[in-house]
């Protein structure tokens, strides 16, 4: 059976047993590997592995926990090895690099930015920005809606704006938003979103955060911003 890797921990870990159970149906006992002084979080890994939201959760809550007594460098969900010796190679091999990145990460957290239009605001606002398109809804209105191509053409040229108003406030966002963390990068991609952005925080640190995006959304009605956090800095992870 194959070797499920939840994170890399600093320090010797013992006693996880069967108080700490992970991913699987039924839920696997995840266990440590030690080698120096780094130590795999890990459990078995089932035969068939897909997202599905319980294995999700239990894959978070396994680094929750391991981290209240130790710090872990964060795997993504689905991070498997061959088998429990290559993991202990790997670390082996890697131990160095693993010790740098924990020291990097050790109290930080990472927040999840998305960004989307409100479809009706933001129409209101492109309308607003531009004379021409504006002076085409009146005229189509006007004729009592225009022709089928007057139509079609009005209904492109509104598309490409809110297209390119998009890549203004995705811009316009991560410069806000950048000030308040200590790193930047894209965050998962995701369908509905223009932006997915993650920033590296420390554990402490989101109120500025919290504060710009609030105040994002205050100044231009038309931005809906999800945030969500604190998560394991997974994006800072360097593979």
């Amino acid at each position: 059976m194959s070797t499920y890797v939840y994170g890399i921990a600093r320090g010797e870990v013992t006693d996880l047993g069967d108080r700490l159970l992970g991913i699987g149906d039924p839920p696997l006992p995840v266990r440590a590997l030690n080698e120096g002084d780094l130590a795999a979080i890990v459990s078995d890994c089932p035969p068939e592995l897909k997202p599905r939201r319980r294995d999700l959760l239990a894959h978070q809550h396994v680094l929750a926990e391991v981290s209240d007594s130790h710090s872990v460098l964060p795997m993504r969900f689905g991070s498997v090895s061959s088998s429990d010796e290559d993991v202990r190679g790997v670390l082996a091999e890697h131990a160095d690099r693993y010790h740098d990145q924990l020291n990097r990460l050790t109290d930080r957290v990472e927040y999840n930015v998305k960004a989307v239009h409100d479809e009706n605001a933001v129409l209101h606002h492109v309308l607003a920005e531009e004379p021409e398109l504006r002076a085409m809804a009146e005229a189509n209105r006007a004729a009592g809606g225009g022709t089928y191509e007057e139509r079609v053409r009005f209904g492109e040229l509104v598309a490409g704006a809110v297209r390119a108003r998009e890549v203004r406030d995705a811009k316009l966002v991560e410069e806000a938003l950048a000030p308040a963390a200590e790193e930047v990068r894209p965050g998962p991609e995701s369908g509905g979103w223009f932006l997915s952005l993650s920033l590296l925080l420390g554990k402490d640190a989101a109120d500025p955060l919290l504060t710009a995006a609030a105040d994002l959304e205050k100044t231009h009605p038309w931005l809906k911003l999800r945030v969500n956090g604190p998560l394991p800095p997974y994006s800072f992870v360097e593979s």
